[in-house]
């Protein structure tokens, strides 16, 4: 029998096998309980396509679709020998079964192509394939795309994916799914700040704990696409893959080409969906395993002006109201006043500091803090030693530099002379300061990128191969060493920069208002405790709006806690007061960073909500925040998913609340109320002012 019926976490997955075609994925949706050998052969015979207007014969999609079985929708496989065989014919695979996966190889002998197709469904009940092509052929073979491709079941009527740009990232849309192909192409040279992250196909409806959704997300940080595709017949499809540029990828006799991981989650209602995601990320031996330190970061302390008794002194306040990591941003090495020199040149300047950056680090290790340190590894400034002793090692097609972004351009680190002087600096700071944590950061597009050791042939592609070797490399070299992946903010969040970094910097823009929408939406892919979150100024840097620490804080807390705030300038209240809202976070932060994400339907209108339940269900933490004035007064209420609804709770305000009106009973902190109340019934919102909030904490009652 060729019927694969694989079962996880609530989610089936049928996969046909024969031994003439590609594979096939005949069904992936909601669990289908178990099967016998008849019933599964059944159930294949009612999903297989029916014949068609098209040819008289069913036309199969495989999970790389091929024009050849009558398929007219987006290819799976295109490519060429030459202007030959461009339309390949896998008709002899073999199948090998392991655990909960199979690998899938196929041959077109007359193209003399292999393909092999792996596809697995991990114990969160998240799929992922992944497809490697080898030439056998004499002549080369010109890649153009490489896509997988897997069928929705059932009708979904939607389409959900993101937008965005610097400093507001991860702005849902919605749209109807029609007939035709939506597509989103990333060619930015990174994951993009407005990449569609994870593409769903929804039912009518869809909220976060309501409807069906299946989602995919290519993890890859350079080119790529996603895309949905209903044909006339009603099929739907979700693929993606990596987006080639004009030969970028030539395979001679015996090279081969392997795509990104495409990750594909199912869920009744947006937060399972995103559940299987975190729980496969938490699942991995790579996954960070102690508390996440509070950071306190320089940037928006201090900038540019590297002073050191300054720096002292912000150290000092640091440890003083509980941060464990000290992290120093930009503008430590030779010439690097502001941005635009230096980048390339990485050695600590003298003129700025004659003693290196050991006072600094040693002052920050003896306040008990790790010492952290940006770094711009992939960009070089034209103003700068490096890029003047090197010219050549720049990015660039033609006899034409890139334009500037940020007055700089992209290291070639295909060129192996670049990588290793990079790799070589890198590791002697790393060794020299003993760093606990690097601030890995990514600050322009990669246009017109070609290299000059490939006579300027396009080079994202190897660039980003280049850049995950270097990050492998230096993680293996130092094990302990922590990574952050920053790219102008949220530019580069995808499953392929976190197999080898520990958390993502979401946005340059801290504002609270905005870091709502920011991280409620980050989420659908990642979990908290990967996604840094950081108390601002009372004025935010990026917006200009002023918001109460109290709403800055709350706001935050559900993260990699940080803070991004000039100390020296607090009062000793202040301080205190600031202090107070770290220790809160660090009694509360196994439960934030290993529970249950639960985001909040049908809020009344202004207010929004979301929050963490334990995963025995014993306790959550619920923040409510007020961003607009409510058409109602008193607010309204919200209702608490994700409970235990046998178990009683006791609900009471995490810090207190000031009432702006009639102040709802649990703000007393004397409630007690069934989880089952909790979710059908809920809480009233108190009545605050625009742009505040209020946490709620969960306990559940011992029995009498």
């Amino acid at each position: 029998m060729h019927l694969h019926h694989f079962r996880a976490a609530g989610v089936s997955v049928v996969l046909e096998c024969p031994p003439d075609a590609l594979p096939a994925l005949l069904y992936w949706g909601p669990d289908l309980g178990a099967l016998g050998e008849d019933a599964l052969g059944h159930l294949a015979a009612e999903l297989r396509p029916r014949a068609d207007q098209t040819v008289e014969v069913p036309v199969r999609t495989a999970l790389v679709p091929e024009g050849r079985t009558g398929w007219m929708g987006m290819p799976g496989l295109s490519g060429h020998h030459q202007g030959e065989n461009w339309s390949p014919a896998f008709t002899a695979v073999t199948y090998e079964r392991a655990g909960q996966g199979v690998t899938a190889t196929a041959t077109d002998s007359r193209a003399r192509l292999d393909l092999t197709i792996t596809v697995e469904l991990d114990p969160s009940g998240l799929l992922r394939a992944r497809a490697e092509l080898r030439n056998r052929h004499g002549l080369p073979y010109t890649l153009d795309a490489l896509n997988l491709v897997l069928p929705v079941p059932g009708n979904p009527t939607d389409l959900l994916d993101q937008a965005g740009r610097w400093s507001k990232e991860r702005i849902p849309q919605r749209r109807p799914l029609t007939v035709g192909t939506h597509l989103r192409e990333n060619r930015r040279g990174r994951t993009g700040a407005d990449a569609a992250t994870v593409l769903l196909a929804t039912t009518a409806g869809t909220g976060f704990q309501r409807g069906e959704a299946w989602g995919l997300h290519v993890g890859f940080s350079g080119n790529h696409r996603h895309y949905a595709e209903r044909t006339a017949t009603g099929r739907t499809m979700l693929g993606g893959g990596e987006l080639l540029l004009p030969g970028e990828i030539i395979l001679r006799t015996g090279e081969t080409y392997e795509s990104p991981w495409i990750y594909a989650t199912y869920g009744r209602g947006l937060d399972e969906a995103a559940r299987r995601f975190h729980a496969h990320l938490r699942a991995r031996p790579s996954h960070p395993s102690t508390p996440r330190p509070v950071v306190l970061n320089t940037w928006e302390a201090v900038y540019f002006d590297h002073d050191l008794d300054r720096l002292l002194d912000l150290a000092e306040r640091a440890a003083r109201v509980g941060a464990e990591r000290f992290v120093l941003d930009d503008g430590w090495f030779t010439g690097r006043r502001d941005d635009s020199a230096g980048l390339g040149d990485w050695h600590v300047d003298a003129d700025v500091w004659p003693d290196g950056l050991h006072p600094l680090v040693e002052r920050v290790r003896k306040l008990g803090m790790e010492f952290g340190l940006w770094l711009e590894p992939e960009m070089i400034n034209p103003d700068s030693g490096l890029a003047r002793a090197h010219p050549e090692w720049i990015l660039q097609t033609g006899d034409r530099l890139p334009p500037p972004a940020r007055h700089q351009q992209v290291l070639d680190l295909t060129n192996p002379a670049a990588y290793s002087h990079i790799k070589e600096r890198l590791l002697a700071l790393i060794t020299e300061y003993g760093l606990d944590f690097i601030k890995w950061d990514h600050n322009r597009d990669l246009v017109d990128a070609g290299s000059t050791i490939r006579a300027g042939r396009a080079s994202v592609h190897a660039q980003t191969l280049a850049v995950y070797r270097l990050l492998d490399e230096i993680r293996a070299a130092h094990p302990r060493l922590e990574i952050e992946s920053c790219s102008s903010g949220g530019a580069r969040v995808d499953l392929g920069i976190l197999e080898r970094t520990d958390r993502v910097w979401a946005s340059d823009c801290i504002d609270s208002v905005e870091r709502q929408q920011i991280m409620r939406w980050t989420a659908q892919l990642l979990p908290p405790e990967l996604v840094g979150s950081h108390i601002g100024a009372g004025r935010s840097h990026s917006t200009g709006r002023r918001h109460e620490l109290s709403f800055r804080a709350a706001t935050a807390f559900f993260g990699h806690y940080g803070i991004e705030w000039d100390l020296t300038a607090l009062t000793d209240a202040e301080l205190d007061e600031l202090a107070g809202w770290v220790s809160l976070h660090k009694r509360h932060r196994h439960l934030l960073h290993t529970g249950t994400m639960v985001r909040l339907d049908d809020a009344p209108e202004g207010v929004r909500a979301h929050g963490v339940v334990a995963p025995d269900a014993s306790e959550a933490l619920y923040e409510i925040a007020v961003l607009d004035r409510p058409a109602t007064w008193p607010p309204g209420f919200i209702r608490l998913p994700g409970l235990d609804p046998d178990t009683v709770y006791r609900v009471r305000p995490l810090v207190p609340v000031t009432s702006r009106g009639a102040a709802p009973a649990w703000l007393s902190g004397g409630a007690e109320l069934p989880g089952s109340a909790l979710a059908a019934a809920g809480v009233a919102v108190p009545p605050l002012f625009p742009e505040q909030s209020a946490l709620l904490h969960l306990q559940a009652v011992p029995p009498a």
